[in-house]
């Protein structure tokens, strides 16, 4: 059982219900994508609103998925914020958190080893963004606000894991209230209490659509990258229809 993982987790549910209020919807896809997920793995992915997103959103699972360390979340983390000395460096890693070096591409050992859990039917969950990006800085096309493009390593992991894994997309909304980027010291370690959260869950994608896109032909670099970036595409895709079913104009502005 994964110790630290659980107590956090309940220190985060705690927390949740003291500094806000959260409505969960969907919560049965992700239970049955994680009992579904024994052979091939289980991969979310999620928009990244704040630095609370992890681990304060799994403060909303029931605490019986973190007795089992297959059903608590993997995930990629940057080196340079949460391994900057022997004490975080401990601590994330009993929080299975992998250790990600910003800037050495898709081909480094944390991305080999989320494709590893994978492998062994584990639950490896991404922020593709791969930095927190609130709403306000969404980009923006003919008026409308977009999601923003997710890393190339989303498209390594779903190519070469050895079976396409339950892959199942993930929105969160109001955690970039509750930390608002920009604030100075202390104030940007502070939350703000009495918001709302939202966490929705969305359904799998499909695994045809996947295996289509990794059955395109790889005998060179530029069709692998070709291939990766489709596959990516597809992904962030998924999440940013989440987003926009959660509230018809969710990541819609008027034009300036």
């Amino acid at each position: 059982m994964p110790l630290l993982p659980l107590v956090v987790h309940l220190i985060c549910k705690a927390a949740l219900h003291s500094v806000a209020s959260v409505h969960v919807q969907g919560l049965s896809h992700l239970t049955a994508a994680l009992a579904a997920a024994r052979t091939t793995g289980l991969v979310t992915f999620a928009n990244h609103i704040s630095t609370l997103d992890d681990p304060l959103t799994w403060g909303v699972l029931p605490t019986r998925l973190f007795l089992d360390s297959r059903t608590t979340r993997w995930t990629l983390g940057a080196s340079d914020v949460m391994f900057t000395n022997a004490i975080f460096s401990a601590f994330f890693r009993r929080g299975q958190v992998l250790e990600t070096f910003r800037g050495n591409g898709i081909y480094q050992a944390s991305v080999d080893t989320a494709i590893d859990k994978l492998n062994r039917g584990n639950w490896v969950h991404f922020f593709g963004e791969g930095k927190i990006n609130q709403p306000s800085t969404y980009p923006q096309h003919d008026g409308v606000a977009h999601l923003p493009r997710f890393k190339w390593g989303v498209g390594r992991v779903l190519m070469e894991a050895s079976t396409i894994p339950v892959t199942l997309p993930m929105w969160l909304s109001g955690f970039d209230t509750l930390m608002p980027e920009g604030r100075s010291f202390p104030y940007n370690y502070l939350p703000r209490p009495g918001k709302h959260l939202s966490v929705t869950f969305g359904e799998p994608l499909d695994p045809r659509e996947l295996e289509g896109l990794r059955a395109a032909p790889r005998n060179t670099e530029a069709e692998i990258a070709k291939t990766r970036i489709a596959v990516t595409a597809a992904v962030h895709r998924a999440v940013e229809a989440l987003g926009r079913s959660v509230s018809g104009n969710l990541l819609t502005r008027t034009p300036k």
